[in-house]
């Protein structure tokens, strides 16, 4: 019996998948757990239908990003921060702080995006990978001076 996945099945398949599973198994777990649909002719055109428009949007999204990464790089991003001996900082430069210097420069990129191990606390200049999908990442440079 051919269903649809409504959910991840382990073992069987991802969310909307279509797989051959027996029909006891169909029917006395898939079906009563919400997990499957019976692949009817009209549910399989539908379901080929919505998977069609799910992949272009995926195809945009990804070059969307991808075109804000190609202007990110080689962005410089500048803090200027008091700092005591030994250059150190008087609190930290962290993801949100980078995340809203890029705002206010015209890039929307989401704090999750940005990869920092720890928060920065000394002065200099850092390079910063910003991860905007599995495939899509780009590098920036931070910048912190000490302030007058």
């Amino acid at each position: 019996m051919k269903v649809i996945l409504q959910k991840d099945v382990r073992n069987l398949g991802k969310i909307g998948d279509l797989v051959n599973v027996k029909s006891g198994y169909a029917r006395n777990f898939l079906f009563p757990n919400r997990l499957a649909q019976e692949a009817t002719g009209e549910r399989v055109k539908q379901h080929e239908h919505i998977k069609k428009m799910s992949e272009a949007l995926k195809k945009k999204a990804r070059s969307d990003k991808q075109a804000v990464a190609d202007k990110l790089k080689g962005i410089t991003v500048s803090f200027k921060r008091q700092a005591g001996e030994g250059d150190r900082l008087f609190g930290s430069v962290t993801v949100s702080d980078i995340a809203k210097e890029l705002d206010l420069k015209g890039f929307v990129v989401e704090r999750r995006d940005i990869q920092l191990k720890e928060p920065i606390k000394t002065l200099g200049q850092f390079k910063i990978v910003v991860k905007l999908e599995s495939d899509v990442e780009t590098e920036l440079v931070l910048s912190i001076d000490k302030a007058e």
